[in-house]
């Protein structure tokens, strides 16, 4: 009976992401969307699990190509998912085709194989692979299964090295867009990333860790492959589309040109953006974005974010903060008792811990730190 409810654990969970992701329309994203589909991939997966383990081998006789072809596509579609997140707007079969045709190829060829094996032999030999080795049929299964078997695990390594160089070089990207990257966006994105470690240590480990442990593989195993699920749900129900403008494009760093002489157009721009940023106080919205100082100012987003890049030597999101840590020190002069949740509202930030990351990454003090040495000139005067 343990067994038995462990075994589902994981697809109970599947099933409760894939339904909730699709729930809500007023939060729906293509990301989340695309999410929801993944959790159906590992409900077949789990059921083939489950079928495989009860044993159920009449009904996972017939279901081994779906368990099989749900493996192999797991990661690839999580690698996806990552991409939905940061570089591309939609799925699409041209676009990503590319990380699914060859395990469903790979998949392919080893049912080829099961088509031309002898159906009781092959029966016998799915459920005990020392049975029929000789059989040449039964020999390319078995060398096909283990070639499957390769590549699963080769895919763990190659996706997760994908998807964290993918986070990595968006991080740059976003903080030319948002004002803000705390509050859910490059962060629970990371967490998601922790998470595709975990279960990728749960896909390699287990054999090395429980060995042959009934208890281990059919209780243990599945109540952490659960635990995992459901927290790649939770993000995932959590986490906004968070590179809504899809540029692959555009991958401007701090600009080579810092400190070379603007031109005319550069600084009328640059004019209006000190116009509306000093006087108007658009930093004071905490979920700004660089295509709404674009729309103000009346120029395009790349031109916006090379001349802030240029004069400034920072990213867009450097540059409001730094209007924001000015009006936070003129607040905390004005009134040195003030919390962190009035601070962080009243100067701007989306949240405490915006706030002391911008510190941080600003001065390189903790927000304490950095507070006391405002306040403390004022009490000396005093």
């Amino acid at each position: 009976m343990l067994e038995t409810f462990a075994l589902l654990l994981p697809v109970y969970v599947s099933i409760f992401w894939a339904i909730l992701l699709n729930s809500n329309k007023n939060t729906h994203s293509n990301p989340r969307s695309f999410l929801s589909k993944y959790m159906l991939l590992l409900v077949a997966i789990f059921l083939g699990k489950f079928f495989l383990y009860q044993p159920l081998h009449d009904i996972y006789f017939y279901y081994n190509f779906i368990f099989l072809y749900s493996g192999c596509l797991a990661y690839p579609f999580y690698h996806i998912y990552f991409r939905l997140l940061t570089v591309d707007e939609k799925f699409s079969w041209k676009a990503h085709s590319r990380f699914i045709i060859f395990p469903v190829v790979l998949v392919s060829i080893y049912e080829l194989g099961v088509f031309f094996a002898p159906s009781a032999e092959y029966r016998v030999w799915l459920f005990d692979r020392s049975a029929y080795v000789n059989l040449p049929q039964i020999k390319f299964l078995s060398i096909m299964l283990k070639v499957i078997r390769i590549f699963v695990q080769l895919q763990v390594i190659y996706f997760l090295i994908r998807s964290t160089l993918l986070l990595q070089k968006y991080k740059n990207r976003a903080e030319q867009f948002y004002s803000d990257m705390q509050d859910g966006k490059y962060n629970n994105a990371k967490l998601l990333n922790y998470f595709l470690i975990f279960n990728c240590l749960l896909i390699i480990l287990p054999g090395a860790l429980f060995g042959g442990n009934k208890i281990a593989v059919l209780v243990i195993l599945p109540i952490l492959f659960t635990v995992d699920l459901y927290m790649i749900g939770y993000m995932g129900y959590r986490l906004k589309a968070i590179n809504p403008t899809f540029e692959v494009e555009l991958d401007i760093q701090i600009n080579p040109k810092f400190g070379t002489e603007l031109n005319k157009d550069q600084k009328k721009i640059l004019q209006k953006m000190q116009v509306e940023f000093g006087e108007n106080k658009l930093y004071l919205n905490s979920e700004l974005t660089i295509l709404d100082v674009v729309q103000i100012i009346g120029t395009n987003r790349t031109y916006i974010s090379s001349l802030i890049n240029q004069e400034f030597n920072q990213n867009f999101c450097a540059y409001v903060n730094g209007y924001r840590l000015n009006e936070l020190e003129r607040i905390l002069k004005e009134d040195n008792q003030a919390v962190y949740e009035v601070l962080a509202e009243k100067a701007g930030f989306g949240s405490i811990k915006s706030m002391k990351r911008a510190i941080q990454s600003k001065t390189g003090l903790s927000m304490s730190e950095w507070r006391t040495q405002i306040i403390e000139p004022k009490n000396n005067k005093q």
